[in-house]
This record gives structure tokens, C-alpha cells and sequence, in this order.
């Protein structure tokens, strides 16, 4: 696969095609100077054509006019809604808005959409963080088409975008948070832990799933893990738990990244009669609303969403003004958040 993207067309070659200047081009563009309605036609035809897009980037900073920059998540809002309140993307728009506008960048906040498809064509910027994008991801997709600066939070998966090149993003490790969990629950006591993962083709489902197989195949056991569909939210969660509790009765863990599926999941335990963490404990990944407030409250992990936030603005920014070089930042070290939900056994 091309590691590069197909060259962007500029101003001189929608002016090659036109058959004008450069200078008639931006006129007729941005609606500037005396631009007979028959050139401004062939401008524009010339424009669709080979699909250029008027670089607002350097003129805003030139001009010091602010950048419209949006956040958004394919996730449906049935894994990053509900009573999370948003709690990852709204973890992450907080610090980000700030950041943002420390560097006259104004921020839209896109909430997730039933389908993860965003209605992006009704939002009029000039760049974009796109939260953990899967394979495919129609909204990733889009952006790249129309040639804007993307921030992927998290890696983005292979493909993500249907041919174009991967976007620069900050990486925030989910294989070893994954691997962090697991060692948890492990030395809490458990020895037949399961897995839950959501079925989408995200990175960190991918870098999870292989994580857990790993730490399975050290310890002797064969892989429990169900891969649920992320529209099916909490009761996917709790379906997939029943489940496996049926199947292989002696689960004592479950590890469950996707908070909307740890959710369901300690729904179930408690239907199949079992008491957490006394003899099924149950870990997540993201330390946000769910976590917190389940009862009993959830072991997690602080991923320090407020530095991932600055990491990928500061990253936005430079690609906004034409500095390329860093394709990848490392996001901060993960660190457990333990709670009752894992408690030591005695």
C-alpha cells in the first residue's frame, strides 16, 4: 500500500485547466475583484474537477483569523453515549477547546450519530481529531478526500480510510493497557479470564484482541472471547457475558475494554447468580462516568486523556500549517485505576 497521498491540486493547475491566471482563480473562488460570470463558470468546473479546495489554512494564519476545527467519533452512540454522557469524547473536547483556541482554533464538537456516520458535510472546516477511527471509517474517509488536516486519537487501523495514507495520530497504546488489565485481574487471583471486544475494525480492538490471546496462550488457557457489535451497547455487553458464563461456567474475569460492554457484562454476572468481584471480577478500560458509578464501581485505567488531548491539538496545528514531519506522538503511560470490582481475593 502507497504511503503517500496523491498530490493535492493548488491554485496553478485549476488555473492551467481554466485556462486563466492564477490570480482570476482566487477572484473567482472567494468573490473578490470583477469576475465575468462565464470565467467564474469555468473556474469553477475547472475546481470540481480536479478537487481543489481553496487553502483557508495559510490564509487564517496569515491573517490570524481562526481555524474552525471539528472532534468527532465513529463509535455509535450506543458505546460512546448513554450514561457515559459522552464521558470519553466530552473527556477529550474539554481539554482539546482550550488548546484550541490557545492557538485561535475554534472547536465543534460532532456527537456520535447512531450509525457513526457524521453528516460532515454540514460542517464547514478546516481540520479535524477523529476518535479511534475503525477500517473504513466513512467520516475519516471523507476528511482525507477533501484534503483537510486529520488527527487520528488513537492509532488509526490499517486502511482506515480506504486508500489513503494513514494520518498522523497520537498513539495511545492499547495493547499494553490491555496487557495492564489482564495482569491485573491475573494477579488479583483470577485464572480464567474472558474477553469482550467490540466486532469493529479499530485498532484497538485489533492490538487488544492480541494482547489477549498472548497472555492466554502463556498461562495455559484457551482464549474465551466474544466480539460483540458496538450498536448493540450495554445489553451486547450482557448477551455476550451470559454467553460465555453458560458455556464455561468456572469464568472467574471478565476484561472488557468497551465501558458500555463491561456494563452489561456486570448486569449478567449478576443474573447467572455470581457476586462481583467474589467470584467473577470484572475490569475496563476507560476510568470515565460508567466506571465510576457502577455498583460495584469498576476497576479502570486513567489513560490521561488531558495530555492525549494537547498531544493531538499541538500535532493538528502543526499539520494546519503545513508542517508534516511528525506522522506519530507517543501518548502518556497508562495507569491503573483498581476498585472493588477486582478486589484481592482472600
Amino acid at each position: 500500500m502507497s504511503t503517500n497521498p496523491s498530490p493535492r491540486a493548488n491554485i496553478k493547475d485549476v488555473a492551467r485547466e481554466a485556462g486563466v491566471s492564477p490570480t482570476t482563480v482566487s477572484h473567482a473562488l472567494n468573490a473578490r475583484g470583477q469576475v465575468d460570470a462565464e470565467t467564474r463558470a469555468r473556474v469553477e468546473q475547472a475546481a470540481l474537477k480536479l478537487g481543489y479546495r481553496p487553502n483557508r489554512n495559510a490564509q487564517r494564519l496569515r491573517t490570524g483569523e481562526a481555524h474552525m476545527i471539528v472532534l468527532l467519533s465513529s463509535m455509535p452512540f450506543a458505546v460512546a453515549g448513554g450514561p457515559s454522557r459522552l464521558g470519553f469524547l466530552m473527556e477529550v473536547a474539554a481539554v482539546a477547546a482550550a488548546e484550541a483556541l490557545d492557538r485561535r482554533l475554534a472547536l465543534v464538537l460532532a456527537p456520535p450519530m447512531e450509525t457513526g456516520r457524521v453528516p460532515m458535510e454540514l460542517l464547514d472546516v478546516d481540520g479535524a481529531l477523529v476518535i479511534e477511527p475503525s477500517a473504513g471509517d466513512p467520516n475519516l474517509a471523507y476528511l482525507l478526500r477533501r484534503g483537510l488536516p486529520v488527527v487520528a486519537i488513537g492509532k488509526p487501523a490499517e486502511e482506515a480510510a480506504d486508500g489513503p495514507a494513514m494520518p498522523p495520530y497520537v498513539d495511545i497504546h492499547s495493547g499494553r493497557t490491555t496487557r495492564l488489565l489482564l495482569e491485573h485481574l491475573h494477579d488479583q487471583g483470577a485464572r480464567k479470564v474472558a474477553m469482550i471486544l467490540g466486532s469493529a475494525a479499530r485498532n484497538s480492538y485489533v492490538e487488544g484482541q492480541a494482547a489477549y490471546q498472548a497472555f492466554a496462550t502463556a498461562r495455559g488457557q484457551a482464549p474465551l472471547l466474544s466480539l460483540v457489535d458496538e450498536a448493540e451497547g450495554e445489553n451486547g455487553g450482557r448477551q455476550a457475558a451470559l454467553a460465555l458464563l453458560a458455556a464455561h461456567p468456572d469464568i472467574d474475569a471478565f476484561c472488557v475494554p468497551v465501558d458500555a460492554f463491561a456494563s452489561g457484562a456486570v448486569t449478567a454476572v449478576r443474573e447467572s447468580g455470581r457476586r462481583i468481584p467474589e467470584d467473577v471480577m470484572i475490569a475496563t478500560r476507560y476510568d470515565g462516568l460508567r466506571a465510576r458509578t457502577c455498583v460495584p464501581p469498576l476497576t479502570a485505567v486513567d489513560l490521561h486523556l488531558d495530555e492525549v488531548a494537547q498531544q493531538a491539538i499541538a500535532l493538528l496545528f502543526d499539520h494546519l500549517r503545513g508542517d508534516t514531519s511528525r506522522r506519530r506522538v507517543d501518548g502518556p503511560a497508562a495507569q491503573l485505576v483498581p476498585r472493588l470490582s477486582s478486589a484481592r481475593r482472600g
